[in-house]
């Protein structure tokens, strides 16, 4: 689930980023705005989209569907919550026909792509009626490639420090192994060379500097609703909010999986704010304390999203040398996202982050997903 430090105007503004325009029917208009992100980077989600409008501008079982959720908040993403529970059907098995035209069950999409998701849809109405209950949980291992340089420069400062991860809106805590995950950009690399997950070049551009090691001391997350990445259920439930035509994504979440398996992390069922700030009330001498999130913002309400910032600035006025604060980010920017680093306290000569105290600066941009990552840190 993230947004920009320091500046506050940022907060209100990610959550309501090219909402609907309120004279739209709002069904139609969130279709519409979902195919639009969508098209470039899913052409199968992009075709089952056009079949939805269709059948929403003549009131069938979309619209049916649909429509008890108009009044569902922008951030919870119902478009996707629509289409990840179709997703489902595909996965367990339940939905053949439709699994022949996704490649996510080894299927390939063909002409009536829209006519077969259409006759699911009608077939299984009950099951994705259910289903749009599942909120939106999309544990994407690319984001730590974005995130990385944030990582390795808060352990790069002085004193060199071990560091503590605290993750926001974590889901299964994949990317909270994302030191165990592999990143190369010759001549130089990161991360264990047997790692499953594998970066190859994922920087557009010159990569921040990849020390040999980082150590960290401990890594932990929240999430309203977290996900056991090392169930078949949980595993599934990931998989579901993948695009089913971006196969390289499916394939490196499942090597992520493959490192949860052998590495720990705790994710705790929590609210954002209250967690952060029950994790942040013990001073840690010793430990460079990271809180980081990735496009978990937007499924914040304006109210949490005030207290989140307020509880790690404060956190961050009481941050000491031996025991200093970073606060690291992805999150939407447009048409790309952005990762930015805050740090307390700021190190002398360096300028301030406004309204923050601390030492504050754009790092990179992304694709949502991850790579490729513009390095400008």
């Amino acid at each position: 689930m993230s947004e920009r430090p320091p500046r506050t105007r940022r907060w209100a503004g990610t959550a309501r980023r090219a909402r609907p325009a309120p004279s739209q029917d709002p069904i139609a208009a969130l279709v519409q705005l979902q195919r639009r992100h969508i098209e470039r980077s899913s052409p199968l989600y992009a075709a089952v989209l056009d079949a939805v409008l269709a059948d929403v501008a003549a009131g069938g079982v979309c619209r049916a569907l649909l429509e008890p959720h108009r009044g569902d908040p922008f951030g919870s993403a119902l478009i996707l919550r629509f289409l990840g529970a179709a997703h489902r059907l595909v996965l367990s098995g339940s939905a053949p026909d439709l699994a022949a035209h996704y490649p996510s069950a080894g299927g390939t999409p063909g002409a009536h792509l829209g006519t077969t998701f259409l006759a699911t849809v009608s077939r299984e109405a009950e099951a994705i009626a259910q289903g749009l209950h599942v909120p939106v949980q999309t544990n994407e291992p690319g984001r730590s490639a974005a995130l990385l340089g944030g990582y390795l420069a808060v352990a790069g400062r002085r004193p060199r420090l071990p560091l503590r991860v605290l993750e926001v809106g974590a889901s299964a805590g994949l990317n909270l192994r994302w030191d165990r995950f592999r990143y190369e950009a010759a001549p130089s690399a990161f991360g264990p060379a047997e790692s499953p997950v594998r970066f190859v070049e994922p920087f557009a551009g010159p990569p921040p500097h990849l020390p040999a090691s980082v150590e960290v001391e401990s890594r932990r997350g929240c999430d309203p609703n977290p996900i056991d990445a090392t169930t078949e259920q949980g595993e599934q439930l990931l998989r579901s909010f993948v695009w089913p035509d971006q196969t390289d994504r499916l394939l490196r979440l499942a090597a992520a999986i493959e490192v949860a398996r052998s590495v720990p992390a705790i994710v705790d069922r929590a609210n954002a704010a209250t967690w952060v700030a029950e994790q942040l009330e013990e001073r840690r001498p010793g430990v460079a304390t990271v809180v980081v999130h990735s496009v978990v913002l937007q499924y914040l309400d304006e109210p949490e999203r005030a207290r989140l910032r307020n509880t790690i600035v404060d956190a961050g006025h009481r941050a000491t040398a031996d025991a200093p604060l970073a606060w690291l980010t992805m999150e939407p920017a447009g048409d790309h996202a952005e990762v930015h680093l805050t740090v307390w306290p700021a190190r002398a000569g360096r300028r301030p982050g406004a309204g923050s105290g601390g030492e504050g600066r754009l790092l990179a941009t992304s694709a949502y997903h991850g790579p490729p990552v513009r390095w400008v840190g």
